[in-house]
């Protein structure tokens, strides 16, 4: 059986919560809005459709990053397995909902804008080792129109 995989755009509902398991092994949790529009001809006026929620986990250096960058209201594309969940609410309403097991969190840079820090990246933060250097840091710089190299000052 293949795993449904799905790519939601939308803004974080609330704040990412980070927790390790016993096992060392570090998990965030956040919930992500879409709110889908459609053009009404008849009125000439795009309509807001239902809002959609989906629950979002990340795991590892993934989760790491996302705890440390990602807020509230923060505009995001999300990529990762799709799974229908159903829950008993307190009150022993049944309840049911979609779940998104991240492989890709980052931000939707059509409605904001952002700065990358390769300093530290996830899967070394989570395992605590060094690897020297980031040699995308040290790269030459290259013409955005051609891709020719530019000459590095000596």
């Amino acid at each position: 059986m293949s795993d449904t995989v799905i790519t939601v755009t939308g803004n974080v509902g609330w704040a990412p919560t980070r927790r390790v398991l016993a096992g060392g092994t570090v998990v965030t949790d956040f919930r992500v809005a879409n709110t889908p529009r459609r053009f009404d001809k008849t009125a000439n006026v795009w309509r807001d459709l239902e809002t959609q929620w989906y629950g979002v986990t990340c795991w590892r250096g993934l989760a790491d990053n996302v705890a440390t960058c990602v807020q509230k209201g923060d505009p995001v594309v999300v990529t990762g397995k799709l799974l229908a969940k159903s829950w008993v609410t307190k009150e022993g309403e049944q309840r049911n909902g979609w779940e998104i097991d991240a492989t890709v969190v980052g931000f939707d840079l059509s409605r904001a804008t952002a700065v990358l820090d390769r300093s530290h990246r996830g899967a070394e933060r989570s395992s605590g080792a060094e690897t020297g250097p980031d040699e995308w840091a040290t790269r030459p710089s290259a013409d955005p129109m051609t891709g020719e190299v530019a000459a590095q000052a000596a």
